[in-house]
């Protein structure tokens, strides 16, 4: 078996915002939560 290699911190949040940067649907959902924040804020 292969020695598993351990990904750095960095590594993973890279690959988790290349993964989201290409799902367009995951984009808008974090965009309307975002949305909602500030309007909550606002009041």
């Amino acid at each position: 078996m292969r020695k598993m290699r351990k990904r750095t911190f960095a590594e993973l949040v890279m690959e988790n915002k290349n993964q989201l940067l290409k799902d367009q649907e995951a984009l808008d959902r974090i965009e309307e939560r975002l949305e909602a924040r500030m309007l909550e804020k606002a009041e």
